[in-house]
């Protein structure tokens, strides 16, 4: 039995919206739980009952646009990875999409092949990289200002997540420790990674022993 990847899609244009619903529909691996047509549209919909596991993001909306979106999805609802699901290739968009909290970035006009392989990689991994969002974009993401390094700072999940890290717990123990899903603590993992530029579990323990943020 496939286990099937939770979508949101967040886009004023109406048929747009229900154009990607209809395609994603038809990969057995998907189920669109619902459609908003803004940001403020989201918020009346979104609850606790039925969170997604990715939310694919538009930008340029009316009432709330992507970039605000994104950012009180990301705030209250850290699990959810946002798609950002965009016609605009510009640099400025991209950044500032992924400032606000975005795992990734995927133009409108990209293929439906490419489109499942994006939400695929998301869920996987917490982080979508292609040609829109480098390497070196993440890396100027990290340096590019104080209130940008702010917002990389791990949050206190992650302290938690990274506390435990230093325990002989599996990953799937110490999401029974965090009371959240395995998906949930790959995603603090990743963030990590992402964060601190560290690509292991034993390099976020030196980490954190070095930066006085675990305790033995």
């Amino acid at each position: 039995m496939i286990e099937k990847i939770s979508i949101v899609i967040v886009d004023d244009h109406t048929l747009f919206r229900s154009g990607v619903a209809n395609l994603l529909s038809e990969f057995e691996e998907i189920n669109v739980l619902f459609q908003a047509s803004s940001g403020k549209d989201l918020q009346q919909k979104l609850s606790a009952d039925n969170l997604p596991d990715i939310i694919l993001m538009d930008i340029t909306m009316p009432a709330m646009d992507g970039y605000e979106a994104t950012k009180w999805v990301t705030g209250l609802y850290p699990q959810i990875c946002v798609l950002a699901l965009s016609m605009f290739d510009d640099e400025k968009s991209i950044i500032s999409m992924l400032k606000a909290g975005a795992c990734g970035y995927l133009l409108k006009e990209s293929d439906p092949s490419d489109l499942l392989e994006a939400i695929k990689i998301t869920k996987e991994k917490g982080l979508f990289i292609n040609e829109n969002v480098s390497g070196r974009m993440l890396v100027s993401l990290r340096h590019d200002s104080k209130a940008g390094a702010a917002n990389l700072k791990p949050s206190q999940r992650e302290m938690e997540f990274l506390q435990y890290c230093a325990t002989e717990l599996t990953y799937k123990e110490i999401a029974d420790r965090m009371n959240v899903s395995p998906r949930t603590v790959d995603n603090y993992r990743e963030s990590l990674f992402s964060k601190l530029n560290i690509k292991s579990r034993t390099g976020l323990v030196v980490y954190g022993i070095k930066n006085s943020l675990i305790q033995i």
